[in-house]
């Protein structure tokens, strides 16, 4: 039998992978993330789901969406259904600058590079930096899927430790020493700096600052990744790195968060140099975009009252962020501690000694909620004690539900490590 060839006498979904041995190295880094791992579980409709961070395009006005795309088609089509060019419709290029101006970028449309969402922005940057065996640092925890992607480029990761402030610029300076000692110097700092996804902890001001100085010094590229930005719940934008520091700053951006992931826009503020090379990657991953989906989003940035828009998001995360706090705080037993999120989708809970958020999923799921256990935000294997929580998407009720479940199973196994000596129930919140 040939390989490919299936035997009909053996059943589906036992049969050994008749190519294996034949896949490319980097095809062993390619695993499912946690959070896609979920997806079949958290979308049954008895399940609370505090996993996945799928912004609530239900509060978009459809009819009006409907509408606009419409009209796209009927003005625009043969340009909408006709093939691009790899770096993007000019048009949409020239409103991306105008949005990232919200957080003092001031960028030229030539130097923004339209993706598939930013996570093809990620893959590109990847693509054309790493090689086997490169290292790339991270904050830790990060964002799930950019470590995907670095695994199947072959890259090492390493973390750097957070705190409410962020990633700590000290040991970041010291982790770039501790590389380029060893031999293996950093070729980027990818970094979530803005509500961060899983911890929903913002960098601040000062440490911004440091950050960019000792990327500078190290002679290391920062990847700066910011599709929450413009979803700040209290005071005012941030500035973006990009902003402070373009021509050592590759910024990626995103509307997945801000108008529909469907459409699956994304893009990539790089240095010139840098930016020639990601359109050759783009052309010859996938040739070109969507036109109609660039020209959709650009037509929705100039013709609808996105910014209106996105106040009333920030008023709906924001009761729905606020509702997930209060029932924590309500809830949760001693010991459990959690982040506080100006902003995003996202809160970080850590579980008192001893317990294992990977372990408890199972025992979560039967009691109907489901999170994100914090290991798959790590590379190193770390992340045991803590779970991801997302308030995006569930209205503020089964929000406050959910975390009441939870609390419960984690009281439980509370009980049952305190009845075999395995856990300490800590003390306080933060």
């Amino acid at each position: 039998m040939r390989p490919g060839q299936e035997d009909p006498q053996e059943p589906r979904g036992t049969r050994v992978d008749p190519w294996h041995g034949r896949y490319a190295r980097r095809a062993a880094g390619m695993v499912a993330s946690e959070v896609r791992a979920l997806f079949a579980v958290a979308s049954r409709p008895e399940i609370v789901s505090l996993a996945g961070g799928m912004p609530n395009v239900s509060a978009l006005p459809m009819a009006d969406v409907g509408a606009m795309m419409a009209r796209l088609v009927e003005e625009r089509g043969p340009v909408a259904l006709q093939y691009g060019s790899a770096q993007g419709d000019p048009s949409l290029r020239e409103s991306i600058c105008g949005v990232m101006a919200a957080e003092g970028i001031d960028a030229r449309p030539d130097d923004v590079v339209v993706t598939v969402g930013s996570q093809q922005a990620l893959d590109l940057v990847a693509r054309v930096f790493l090689d086997p065996g490169d290292s790339v640092v991270a904050e830790g925890p990060t964002y799930v899927t950019a470590l995907g992607t670095f695994a199947a480029y072959q890259a090492e990761v390493t973390h750097v430790p957070m705190d409410e402030h962020g990633v700590d610029p000290g040991a970041l300076a010291e982790t770039f020493a501790r590389l380029e000692r060893a031999g293996r110097p950093a070729k980027l700092f990818y970094t979530v700096p803005t509500f961060q996804n899983p911890t929903g902890v913002t960098l601040s001001a000062e440490r911004r600052r440091r950050v960019l100085q000792v990327c500078r010094a190290a002679g290391v590229l920062v990847l700066e990744d910011n599709p929450y930005g413009l979803l700040y719940l209290e005071g005012e934008p941030m500035r973006a790195l990009a902003a402070d520091a373009p021509a050592d700053v590759i910024y990626l951006g995103s509307f997945s968060k801000t108008f529909a992931p469907g459409l699956r826009v994304g893009w990539a503020l790089a240095p010139p140099a840098v930016r020639d090379r990601l359109v050759l990657a783009a052309e010859s991953a996938m040739l070109s975009h969507s036109s109609f989906a660039q020209l959709a989003v650009d037509r929705y940035l100039r013709t609808q009252p996105w910014q209106e828009r996105l106040k009333d998001f920030r008023e709906m995360y924001r009761e729905r962020r606020d509702a997930m706090l209060a029932a924590l705080a309500e809830y949760m037993p001693p010991g459990v501690t959690w982040t506080r999120p100006d902003g995003g989708f996202f809160v970080w809970v850590t579980l008192p000694e001893g317990l294992d958020s990977k372990a408890m999923l199972p025992r979560a799921v039967q009691a109907r909620v489901a999170y994100v256990p914090g290991t798959g935000f790590y590379a190193d294997g770390g992340g045991h004690q803590s779970m991801r929580l997302s308030f995006c998407y569930p209205p503020p009720e089964r929000i406050r539900e959910g975390v009441r479940i939870l609390a419960g199973v984690i009281e439980a196994e509370i009980e049952l490590g305190r009845t075999f000596g395995t856990t300490d129930r800590g003390s306080g919140r933060k």
